[in-house]
């Protein structure tokens, strides 16, 4: 399969001799969107097969079908460790990191892998979304396509921004938030001339999605009441509270998240999640999957089926009961992706995200039409709720708006997405500064990402920039012996090592050029001479902390130590050509 592919890609690269390299990238996206489009409708098209064959046992034996999550949970499992290992990476961080410091190179492998594992995570029940995986899917095509065509850097990191942007526009039939979504969450640093690839990307996938899959596959919605200008104050408090749920959500997911990490034993951390989950579906089965069946009941304001499933289906007889039963839903679901992740299902936030926001909408509507006789339009907050949390938890406030809208068929909504939306990531970014894919991205990085200069710095390796051909001396040797060092030396710095080769000081010719040849040569000794370094750089340190230690000691070159062994020196002329170089890459 892979011969074929090369056989194929080398076919259009001989093509590419009649095209200009602009034309050739419009080609190579549509290339990509097919590619990406199609990759989504086969995982939707097999996570619904899946539970198609589910549902025959969902109403004639439930209690069997709330254990069917640990069994997806442990194939994927046993997929990703047998056959994956550690090649396997999973979210956008890591997508984000790959563009960063792997020259937006993503394994062939996970082209395919993301399929498998989310389909079966998801299609047996596990509480998750299958958009991420969309996204890695997307991404690891546009990598490797590009890599088979053997265009460069930028070109190849257009292209994977192609492949997730395609994913997503495929997912929801929404082309403009595919193209948002790669802007936002992925390309930091975006130019004019991937716009017109993310846009052909998009709409080829959305494109494909929509002539293969069914329409009851598509998470679709019929607007039904326009906007009311009346209800804006109502909307703002939606967006008030969207924001500190979000917050909820990222707090709860990564604490439970990380419990389940620390299970040392990989199958019984699978269990204890199977068991877990198991024991949350019996009591409330909107939980199960994705959850998008249930939010469409809520858009026919059909509750009912949402609990009637449910081990205490009969205690939930009033209004008040339903929407606490509600409330406990969007409470729980965090909880529930968190245990599907953290025991080792595959699958992302961004359906978690939807799920929360549409009971969270429809819960603050009925329960102000309940308490104070309002008639404001349920279904209306849980779409403009779906916005809040989606923008609150990625950060990424113009996806969650165009996405709602494009999946309404319309803009009647456009004036409270924008306003939900962006009160939400406002509260969510004044407490928690970086998203969640942020903080995992900039914990991979070991750098900032918010600011350009830093993300660029963070492209680079401390480690690539080391010099190692500065001569080291022991601080016991003579000035005879210093006076050979520097005369078979091409530098003006000397690092002083003891035996255990750990660095004791250093030595600047400019420091010893008057005494070098003046002095007693036998009975001056090195550590007479020597300085101690007033600045000093570990492995672990990043570009960042270097150009700090550079402006504070006035130093051009600092040596670097491993655990107190002398490494190397780190010039800062190579930072800076370096730096300068990245700035002409990504320009």
């Amino acid at each position: 399969m892979i011969d074929r592919f090369n056989r194929i890609a080398r076919g259009i690269i001989f093509f590419r001799h009649h095209l200009s390299d602009k034309q050739f990238l419009i080609v190579s996206s549509i290339i990509v969107g097919l590619l990406s489009g199609g990759a989504a409708v086969i995982l939707k098209s097999f996570v619904h097969s899946i539970q198609h064959w589910i549902e025959r046992y969902s109403y004639e034996d439930f209690f069997l079908v709330i254990f069917f999550p640990l069994v997806g949970i442990a194939f994927t499992v046993l997929l990703i460790n047998t056959i994956w290992k550690h090649s396997f990476k999973k979210g956008s961080a890591e997508i984000t990191y790959a563009i960063t410091k792997k020259s937006s190179q993503l394994p062939l492998s996970h082209t395919y892998s993301h399929i498998i594992t989310s389909a079966i995570t998801v299609g047996f029940g596990g509480s998750t979304g299958l958009e991420s995986p969309m996204v890695s899917t997307g991404s690891a095509i546009g990598s490797n396509v590009a890599r088979a065509f053997r265009l460069s850097y930028k070109e190849k990191t257009i292209l994977l921004a192609c492949g997730a942007s395609a994913g997503i526009a495929a997912a929801f039939n929404s082309p403009i938030a595919g193209v948002l979504f790669a802007i936002e969450v992925l390309l930091a640093d975006i130019s004019a001339a991937a716009f017109i690839p993310l846009i052909v990307a998009a709409a080829t996938g959305a494109l494909l999605a929509k002539i293969i899959l069914a329409e009851g596959v598509l998470l679709t919605f019929t607007l039904v009441s326009p906007f009311d200008h009346h209800n804006t104050h109502y909307y703002l408090l939606l967006g008030l509270l969207s924001g500190f749920v979000a917050l909820y959500y990222a707090r709860s997911f990564d604490y439970i998240h990380d419990l389940m990490k620390k299970i040392k034993s990989t199958w019984i951390r699978v269990l204890i999640g199977g068991v877990l989950l198991a024991g949350l579906v019996l009591f409330f089965p909107s939980l199960l999957g994705e959850g998008y069946e249930s939010i469409k009941s809520l858009s026919n304001l059909n509750t009912k089926t949402i609990f009637d499933r449910s081990i205490v289906a009969n205690w939930v007889n009033s209004e008040y009961a339903v929407l606490l039963f509600l409330s406990l839903v969007v409470l729980l679901k965090s909880v529930a992706a968190a245990i599907t992740i953290g025991s080792g299902g595959n699958g992302g936030s961004f359906g978690p995200s939807l799920f929360m926001g549409a009971y969270l909408g429809f819960v603050f509507a009925r329960l102000l039409n309940m308490m104070l006789g309002t008639d404001i339009p349920e279904v209306n907050f849980a779409l403009v709720g779906m916005a809040g949390m989606l923008s609150g938890v990625f950060y990424a406030p113009l996806t969650a708006i165009f996405l709602i809208a494009e999946i309404t068929g319309g803009y009647g909504l456009i004036i409270p997405l924008m306003m939900v939306s962006a009160m939400s990531l406002a509260v969510a970014n004044y407490f928690q500064p970086k998203s969640m894919e942020g903080k995992k991205l900039a914990k991979l990085l070991n750098a900032s990402i918010d600011d350009r200069d830093q993300y660029l710095l963070s492209r680079l390796d401390l480690s690539q920039l080391i010099e190692t051909n500065f001569l080291t001396i022991k601080p016991t040797e003579n000035l005879e012996a210093l006076r050979k060092t520097i005369a078979v030396s091409t530098r003006n710095t000397f690092a002083v090592v003891n035996d255990a080769e750990e660095l004791v000081g250093i030595i600047q010719l400019d420091d010893v050029r008057q005494i070098i040849f003046s002095a007693d040569a036998t009975e001056t000794l090195v550590k007479d001479l020597m300085n101690i370094p007033a600045g000093e750089l570990t492995l672990q340190d990043n570009l960042q902390t270097a150009l700090k230690k550079f402006d504070t000691t006035g130093l051009w070159n600092l040596p670097v130590v491993d655990k107190k062994r002398y490494v190397g020196f780190i010039s800062k002329s190579s930072l800076l050509a370096r730096y300068r170089n990245e700035l002409i890459r990504s320009a």
